[in-house]
């Protein structure tokens, strides 16, 4: 069980000094002088830790500046690119412990190889280059420089003593950790104190007034790094059984000395299958088949179980068109998982016209086991009372919106259920319920916001739904955004999406770069940053030029025909841009679907 006491604690430099010479960079830490580190500008390489200031000093800078920890190393073709960590805020603590959010980040270049490329590669070079200015804009990434933030409260209480005293990249759940790809050159320099293992999800936290006792809520949601990617370029599972969007999410509860945490779980339904962007609003759901399904759901679960203990799978898709064909083989396969409750609700179906307390119909039906899962709860002595011994996991297409209204439901009941546990042990007199009514309102802004941030890490726009959480009901403001959220998908999805995928797929390693992997552009043949230009361009002119033809198709019969023509030619148009719609939107190059 891990000390509360931060004296033993492993610590990372929170403040770094940066400064930039033609030929190097040295990093050293502004807390203690004499630690630090050089990096060659021309080729990537690590030297010792300083001990040669005078060497260093005397050359003057060429600048110098404030970074707050080094994200990683990636190795392109024209050299090696440093990720440091420019901006932050403080959004909270964890356990007594800070938490930051990344606010921006840098890549610093070590390229000097650029000048011996050939053409080809110097165009490669400077989409790979797009692709990290892409990386720097990464949202929802947060850290402790005390801490790992990456394990729940309950597995922390099972890590054995003195785990705390490792280096924190050595403490965390590799799982959750989104730069793990991109740190090995820090570990192999053994640079641990300048080392910052960086989690994307969501951290929110608020303070209460439960029953006049100063409480903290935190929301914790931790974002699986084995199946990364976009909204539509990322869907179901791999071969291995990891799945798209798969997210952690931990509510802590700290309340009169007790801790107490309760843990769920989304992920893409774990069957191998595709929604591929043909500028569709809704682009038609299709099932891979494949012999090895059975054993990709199987692969899926299993890991869950030895993770979690036991599992209630919720399927909140809906049960008729395309999404009924998709919700139909999941139930399939999940009839051959004994060891696994599989639980269909329509959502749309039975929560329909704001209906959501009908949310209530699927906690009766899920309640035994719900409670024989329990919550993890101990005093503030580090005593144990309770442990969760199992995870609801949610999923809708996108596990974004209807997962999160439905997350934050249980959460609720949840909650209430270890408000009256804590009572009870302490025979307080006080309400053992969540009601009132500001502590509920901290309640709901926790998870809309949580639902938001998750939601633009995989889809690019807030959550939709999110006024359901707020208010319990879906308002006519809450539509006109969910309608503009919506909109801003499509066209994300559409046209923006493919390059995003690339970047993500590189910072994690599902793209490697050398001298021997093809151009990205070979390795896709279409370029549809030029087709959709000039799609466009036809569309809209064939529109116009039909428009101010039926203003004068009155006038005779020739403007009649010219009319007629015109609107035949934009349909025409329109047709052919849509039969080629995979080609003209946005598509990944390096890796396409894994």
């Amino acid at each position: 069980m891990e000390s509360e006491t931060h004296s033993n604690n492993f610590k990372v430099f929170q403040e770094l000094n940066l400064q930039e010479f033609r030929d190097k960079f040295v990093i050293r830490s502004v807390e203690v002088q004499d630690q630090g580190f050089v990096i060659n500008r021309s080729d990537g390489t690590f030297h010792n830790l300083i001990n040669h200031h005078g060497e260093v000093e005397m050359e003057t800078a060429s600048k110098a500046y404030t970074v707050f920890g080094i994200a990683g190393t990636i190795r392109l073709l024209a050299g090696t690119y440093v990720l440091v960590i420019t901006s932050r805020k403080e959004v909270g603590t964890y356990l007594g412990f800070p938490v930051f959010r990344v606010t921006s980040m840098k890549f610093l270049s070590c390229n000097e190889d650029l000048r011996n490329l050939t053409n080809q590669q110097k165009k490669d070079e400077a989409y790979f280059q797009t692709l990290l200015r892409i990386v720097e804009e990464t949202p929802g990434l947060y850290y402790s420089y005390e801490t790992d933030i990456t394990l729940n409260l309950q597995r922390r209480y099972k890590m054995a003593d003195g785990w705390m005293s490792k280096p924190i990249w050595k403490q965390a759940d590799p799982r959750f950790v989104w730069n793990k790809n991109i740190l090995d050159d820090l570990i192999e320099n053994k640079v641990d104190e300048f080392i910052v293992p960086l989690l994307q999800g969501s951290f929110q936290m608020g303070e209460l007034k439960l029953n006049n006792l100063s409480s903290k809520i935190t929301l914790v949601s931790r974002r699986c790094t084995r199946r990364l990617g976009t909204r539509m370029w990322r869907r179901g599972a791999n071969l291995e059984g990891d799945t798209a969007n798969f997210i952690e999410t931990e509510q802590l509860l700290e309340y009169d000395g007790f801790k107490s945490s309760f843990l769920q779980v989304r992920g893409s339904i774990p069957l191998l299958w595709e929604q591929i962007v043909d500028l569709s609003y809704k682009p038609r759901l299709s099932i891979i088949e494949h012999e090895d399904t059975p054993m990709v759901v199987k692969r899926h679960f299993r890991d869950l179980l030895q993770r979690y203990g036991d599992i209630i799978a919720v399927d909140l898709t809906d049960k008729h068109g395309n999404e009924g064909l998709l919700n139909l083989a999941y139930a399939t396969e999940m009839e051959k998982l004994p060891d696994v409750r599989f639980v269909s609700f329509d959502f749309h179906q039975r929560c329909g016209g704001s209906n959501f307390e009908s949310l209530k119909l699927l906690y009766d039906e899920i309640a035994d086991d719900f409670d024989k899962h329990g919550y993890f709860l101990q005093t503030s002595e580090g005593e144990l009372i309770a442990e969760q011994k199992g995870v609801i996991r949610s999923n809708c297409i996108d596990c974004l919106d209807r997962t999160n209204v439905t997350q934050s439901y249980l959460a609720r009941i949840s909650l209430n259920q270890q408000l009256q546990r804590m009572c009870e042990l302490t025979s307080s007199d006080f309400s053992c319920t969540f009601t009132g009514d500001e502590d509920l309102e901290i309640f709901r802004h926790l998870w809309v916001n949580q639902g938001d941030e998750i939601s633009l890490e995989y889809s690019g726009t807030n959550a939709l739904k999110g006024d359901i959480v707020r208010y319990g009901k879906q308002t006519v403001s809450g539509m006109i955004k969910d309608g503009i959220s919506a909109l801003s998908r499509y066209y994300l999805n559409n046209f923006q999406d493919g390059v995003r995928q690339d970047a993500i797929d590189l910072i994690s390693g599902n793209y490697i770069v050398n001298g021997n992997s093809p151009s990205p552009f070979q390795l896709n043949k279409f370029e549809s940053r030029t087709l959709f230009p000039v799609a466009s361009a036809l569309l809209i002119g064939g529109l116009t030029v039909t428009s101010i033809t039926l203003n004068r198709a009155g006038q005779n019969a020739q403007s009649m025909i010219s009319s007629v023509i015109c609107a035949g030619a934009t349909a025409g148009m329109m047709a052919l841009v849509k039969s080629n719609g995979r080609q003209i939107c946005s598509r990944p190059r390096l890796c396409g679907l894994l």
